[in-house]
């Protein structure tokens, strides 16, 4: 693992270069996760280097004094900069709370890659208020709520579904409570006009936390956008589909590079 220090803290990220020419990849994780939830996505090194990081809080990379909502997802647009700064990775991949960080930099910071894809992504990510209930009374009852099918997962192998859960406690409750809150104040939809740069929205056709209509609501209003539903997947479409997901992602990258 890779540091590169911010504002005061530090921010762990792992590189994957397989000696590919295309451009790197910023990949950035979601709720309660870390780099590792990318590591399905590693054969798209042989052509485009990736690089995976940790956001505040999370895995290897300091926390942060902040507030759910703007303060919280502001400080992980700063750790997804402080990477891509370090990297000069100019594509970037996120996933629903690392999807929002991303357009959060778009929106907020005028940044402008070369390209986006976000995956179980929304222009607006509303959460369950009985998830948000338990998530602060309740950590293993809301971490098996995630874990029904149609949420996180479609119809996983067991042990696929072992390793999430234990991603998810593992990370704790402060900081997953606090990625929830904070997707549940996310609201870009007046803003989307300002995201000026080619964007791939990838969804699950089975993904109840943000569905395909979520997705395609970014298509329709992001002005250089598409979307694509995969099939017998969910939330995590990169993890229960990464044949289908990755071979997505490259030919997108293609058409950005053409």
């Amino acid at each position: 693992m890779h540091t590169v220090s911010h504002h005061g803290r530090e921010t762990a990220y792992e590189v994957t270069d397989r000696g590919g020419n295309g451009p790197s990849v910023c990949c950035v994780h979601g709720t309660g996760s870390t780099h590792a939830r990318w590591r399905a996505q590693l054969p798209l090194a042989d052509r485009n280097p990736l690089v995976a990081l940790d956001l505040s809080g999370h895995g290897s990379s300091d926390d942060i004094e902040a507030e759910a909502g703007y303060s919280a997802l502001s400080a992980y647009a700063d750790d997804v900069l402080a990477v891509t700064d370090a990297t000069g990775a100019s594509v970037l991949l996120g996933s629903s709370l690392g999807g929002a960080a991303i357009m959060h930099a778009i929106v907020e910071r005028d940044v402008r890659p070369d390209a986006a894809i976000l995956t179980g992504a929304g222009a607006r990510l509303g959460v369950l208020e009985d998830l948000l209930i338990w998530l602060e009374t309740d950590f293993d009852r809301a971490i098996e709520f995630l874990h029904e099918p149609g949420r996180l997962f479609s119809d996983p192998e067991p042990a696929l579904l072992e390793r999430s859960k234990a991603a998810m406690s593992d990370c704790g409750q402060p900081v997953v409570r606090r990625d929830f809150e904070t997707c549940h104040t996310f609201d870009v939809r007046s803003d989307l006009s300002k995201i000026d740069v080619p964007v791939l929205a990838i969804c699950g056709e089975r993904d109840q936390l943000t569905p395909p209509w979520f997705h395609e609501y970014l298509a329709d209003e992001i002005p250089d956008a598409s979307v694509v539903t995969i099939e017998d997947a969910a939330h995590l479409v990169m993890l229960e589909q990464p044949a289908a997901f990755n071979e997505t992602v490259r030919e997108f990258l293609e058409t950005v590079e053409g």
